[in-house]
């Protein structure tokens, strides 16, 4: 039996990972939860699943949790969600919490030496120069890496001549960007293909996060980004494609779902049912392909240039996009201008080499403090 520890439980992948652990109880114990402030939903799933561990690392909501089942141990705050990782003697470490956040705990993983299911896109966006040396095993949950990751047979160090990753293009596919300064939070959020949070929906509308993940695959599978590029496939039947030096392309191919990557990460090689209908190839089916072209995605050619350009970049984007989504969720920001704020703040961060942690939390920290200013102006 592997024993698990997850961290965002209560989030849209985190619950996707209990579904999967509930699916399969001979094979997997989950032994630590941990969460931000979710209390209602945080309870019900300790309730239910009754770990060793549990941990919320929002104080005030600890403070208003009520008592946990016997045999729960129960921690608060980022130190308590620490100590429960280096305590609850997990087999694998699930970070699927989003944001800035998630570095830390990807960190404790390869401290620990424990392998990593990650989820989590700033793990690698903002920290891949930290973590990479120091991480053992580590298996891609993200849809597109995870089928990198098949192509190559699960071996990330593999030769190949090109990766391929296959974005929807979102609700927005074929508008022209400075059209959009209208569009309203429900719009954006409405996703063709995949239900998400709400933060990693709106990087989808930008493309942001495929300007993300093209800065992942060049840590994971350390590609140089010449030999990485990005395609609109608006079905989302095949997840990304890998071309190799004799001219062949494999592709892994499925119907949308987050379960299949979850659940894959868990059980490589072994390969298991998660519920997912079989694409039916004996009926018509169409795959479309068309160029990813970066002048018409402001924010995917600002992520490939700060992945580029490496150092804080990625680190000082991230921060000052995750400010702007939420100031456009609330109504305080034309969806145009979440461009508008990331691009001014990375054009004022002073770059400097990847050190330290502390060194990334300081550069978060100063991004996110300068998108709120430049929010106000806008």
């Amino acid at each position: 039996m592997k024993k698990i520890a997850l961290v965002g439980s209560t989030g849209s992948i985190g619950r996707q990972v209990i579904n999967v652990v509930q699916r399969y109880p001979s094979r997997f114990k989950p032994v630590a939860l941990i969460a931000n402030s979710s209390t209602q939903v945080f309870a019900q799933q300790i309730n239910g699943i009754k770990p060793q561990y549990a941990a919320l690392t929002d104080m005030q909501a600890a403070k208003s949790m009520g008592g946990v089942p016997s045999g729960v141990t129960f921690l608060s705050g980022e130190d308590g969600a620490l100590k429960a990782l280096e305590e609850c003697g997990a087999d694998v470490i699930v970070v699927a919490c989003g944001g800035f956040a998630g570095l830390i705990y990807s960190l404790k993983a390869a401290e620990l030496n424990i392998p990593l299911a990650l989820a989590n896109k700033e793990t690698l966006v903002c920290g891949g120069d930290l973590i990479m040396p120091k991480i053992g095993e580590i298996m891609p949950v993200d849809s597109e890496h995870s089928a990198i990751w098949q192509c190559l047979n699960f071996n990330r160090n593999a030769d190949f001549a090109r990766l391929v990753i296959t974005a929807s293009g979102g609700p927005f596919r074929g508008k022209q960007w400075n059209s959009l300064a209208s569009v309203t939070p429900a719009e954006a959020l409405n996703h063709p293909t995949w239900k998400m949070g709400a933060k990693i929906t709106i990087d989808s509308a930008t493309l942001l996060n495929k300007g993300y993940e093209v800065i992942e695959a060049h840590h994971l599978y350390n590609a140089p980004y010449e030999k990485i590029a990005a395609v609109i496939h608006p079905q989302s039947i095949v997840h990304s494609m890998v071309q190799f030096a004799d001219g062949a392309t494999l592709a892994q191919t499925s119907y949308p779902t987050m379960e299949l990557p979850i659940q894959l990460a868990l059980t490589y090689p072994e390969r298991l049912d998660c519920g997912l209908k079989q694409l039916d190839f004996a009926k018509a089916l169409t795959l479309d392909f068309q160029p990813l072209v970066r002048k018409d995605y402001p924010l995917f050619d600002l992520a490939l240039s700060c992945g580029e350009e490496g150092g804080i970049l990625p680190t000082a984007l991230n921060a000052a996009s995750e400010i702007a989504v939420n100031a456009f969720l609330q109504g305080k920001l034309r969806f145009t201008d979440i461009y508008t704020v990331a691009d001014k703040v990375v054009q004022s961060t002073v770059n400097m080499r990847v050190e330290s942690y502390p060194q990334l939390k300081q550069a978060d920290a100063r991004a996110r403090e300068g998108a709120l200013k430049i929010i106000e102006e806008v």
